[in-house]
């Protein structure tokens, strides 16, 4: 990521980053990703921008900062970076970026910074109440999923006569209702370590979660991918998706830009 970063630099833009769990800013799944804002030194955002520190934008003008506030009691300095071209910055780069930075004009800053919290969405207000149907339950598959969910210490070989140690911690399991999901992957819904597991709220027997709950832990409206696709590919839709509220901010905030640049 860094040398991406760094290529955008080199090609006339001011880059932001912020890395961003979904579940900080109150929404229902525990899912950290890391976003990137860069623009142009040539638009009316970068003259709006220009006579700012690096740190001021960071902590307080910047992008990301009005969406997704952030504590701002930080200790950190702007970098100045010399380079010759993308094949020197490869080979001889070197230094500890954090989880929120910004670039521009051969300077770098970045910090690690601390979200103001809100309050995250639960499972237990997204899940389907009513019941559903038999085939999500965990059935007589309970002892693999024991199995995967648990912690393991396997001797393993890796050529004669090298051995090691793979080594996992457990999977809460059920997961619990009481706290948002956890990052969904695309192999959401099948016999699989990382799949949800819970414990169903009427009927009390465990189950993966239905298509319809992974749109809620994405913010998606209900049903948004029954189109007719199979329900292995709907799960695999959700655990390749962004959570829509924290693009639905970043879009605002966009527009308000483009609105400024009219």
């Amino acid at each position: 990521m860094e040398l991406y970063l760094l290529a955008l630099m080199t090609y006339g833009y001011t880059v932001e980053w912020r890395v961003i769990n979904a579940a900080d800013y109150g929404f229902a799944q525990r899912r950290r990703r890391t976003f990137i804002f860069a623009y142009k030194n040539t638009t009316k955002f970068y003259e709006e921008q220009k006579d700012y520190s690096l740190e001021n934008i960071a902590l307080n003008k910047g992008f990301f900062i009005k969406e997704f506030p952030i504590d701002t009691n930080i200790d950190a300095k702007e970098v100045d970076f010399e380079y010759k071209d993308l094949i020197d910055v490869s080979d001889h780069f070197k230094m500890d970026f954090k989880n929120s930075g910004v670039m521009r004009n051969g300077k770098i800053y970045t910090t690690e910074i601390t979200p103001i919290l809100m309050k995250p969405t639960p499972l237990s207000k997204i899940v389907e109440y009513n019941g559903v149907d038999d085939k999500y339950n965990l059935g007589s598959n309970l002892e693999k999923w024991n199995y995967l969910k648990g912690a393991k210490d396997i001797l393993r070989k890796a050529g004669t006569p090298h051995e090691y140690h793979f080594r996992e911690g457990a999977v809460g399991f059920p997961d619990t209702l009481d706290k948002p999901a956890r990052t969904m992957l695309t192999s959401e819904g099948s016999l699989n370590r990382s799949t949800h597991v819970i414990e169903d709220p009427k009927s009390k027997v465990y189950r993966i979660l239905t298509p319809l709950e992974t749109e809620r832990i994405n913010g998606f409206p209900d049903n948004w991918t029954n189109t007719g696709m199979p329900e292995r590919f709907r799960y695999f839709c959700m655990g390749n998706a962004l959570v829509v509220g924290l693009i639905e901010k970043m879009g605002n905030r966009l527009n308000k830009i483009f609105e400024s640049e009219d």
